[in-house]
């Protein structure tokens, strides 16, 4: 399932390249390293330099060891090797599953635009029904970038050991190359210039795509898919029937009650005009209703702790019904972003305050 636009994190603190210039060049990297402090590099010792360090230079081929092309599979156990590779060659990470079509043709977008790059990053694609393992070890950094992750795939950069989330969710490749371009600009500078070897074809599309009937072989419950395809469609009313009816058979559906939180904000801002609706939360402050509206808005487009900052608010300077309101919509946005999220216990904590 996509997530409408790149989030405010996506674009600014998730991919923090500013900070990528103060690293020390790679091992082996080709070129020294020219950001501020860092430290010249003179090679692993016996003078080897691994496959890939300085290859637009030296003509050598980088990306993960023993797989060349745009894009390669990794899983659980092959992991450390791709963290390794990153140190001499940029690599996209993305994490996908069949049960997600679209996440799959999205993989395909990436691994293209790696081709038309010539080869100046490699894409490495996770399957995640098969590699779990990955997306707990990269659980940590993904909840203090996205709060919940909320729609596949789950695209990061992957630059000297460093994972930089990127964005969740299929998105247009109009605005995810010139992501690419600063992450690549980033590299340079850090002396990762390793390239890959992109002569070859790449799969065919959505091979590998699960028909409904294998995703339930897989796991995915049918109201889990009735859920996924009605999002794919719009539809949120039937996402969040399809949700409820898996809570109904599941009331410990963990992902269930997060999909129908999540659909729900998606089915009320939906029926919102933005420009309108922050105009109104602009002019009346007072008004409780146009601030919930706000809030949504805000969490929609990535803005969360600008949301929960609004309600708190709302809550200080109102009182009885109006206060009410203001509190509950508040939390059931923490439980739309997740409670393991760094932000929600910030903003519970500044509802205590708020309240008394």
């Amino acid at each position: 399932m996509s997530q409408p636009p790149f989030s405010s994190a996506a674009l600014r603190g998730a991919v923090d390249l500013s900070g990528l210039g103060a690293r020390p060049a790679a091992p082996g990297a080709g070129r020294p390293a020219t950001g501020p402090g860092a430290a010249r590099q003179e090679g692993p010792p016996g003078g080897h330099v691994p496959a890939g360090a300085g290859a637009s230079t030296l003509g050598l081929v980088g990306g993960v060891p023993g797989r060349t092309g745009a894009l390669v599979e990794a899983d659980d156990a092959t992991f450390e090797a791709v963290v390794n590779a990153s140190l001499a060659t940029p690599l996209v990470l993305v994490l996908w599953t069949p049960q997600v079509p679209e996440s799959h043709a999205h993989l395909l977008e990436l691994a293209q635009l790696a081709k038309d790059k010539d080869g100046r990053f490699q894409v490495v694609a996770v399957d995640l029904a098969v590699s779990p393992g990955i997306m707990q070890a990269l659980t940590p950094i993904l909840q203090q970038t996205f709060g919940q992750v909320s729609a596949l795939p789950v695209v990061l950069g992957l630059l000297g050991g460093q994972p930089m989330p990127f964005y969740l969710g299929t998105q247009d490749m109009s605005r995810v190359d010139p992501l690419i371009d600063s992450f690549l600009e980033a590299a340079v500078t850090n002396a990762v210039t390793g390239r890959v070897d992109v002569s070859g074809p790449l799969p065919g599309p959505s091979d590998d795509a699960a028909t409904p009937e294998e995703a339930e072989e897989d796991g995915l419950s049918a109201e889990h898919q009735a859920a996924y395809d009605a999002i794919e469609l719009g539809d949120w009313d039937a996402a969040v029937t399809a949700y409820e009816r898996a809570l109904a058979v599941d009331p410990g559906d963990e992902l269930a009650r997060l999909g129908l939180g999540q659909v729900t904000l998606l089915r009320r801002t939906s029926r919102l005009d933005l420009a309108s609706v922050r105009q109104a939360a602009a002019e009346r402050p007072g008004d409780v209703q146009a601030q919930i509206e706000a809030a949504d808005v805000d969490v929609v487009g990535g803005h969360v702790e600008d949301a929960f900052l609004r309600l708190v608010e709302t809550v200080r300077r109102t009182s009885g019904a109006d206060r009410d309101a203001a509190r509950t919509h508040l939390l059931g946005l923490f439980e739309v972003v997740g409670p393991q999220d760094p932000r929600v216990a910030k903003g519970r904590s500044a509802l205590m305050t708020a309240l008394f």
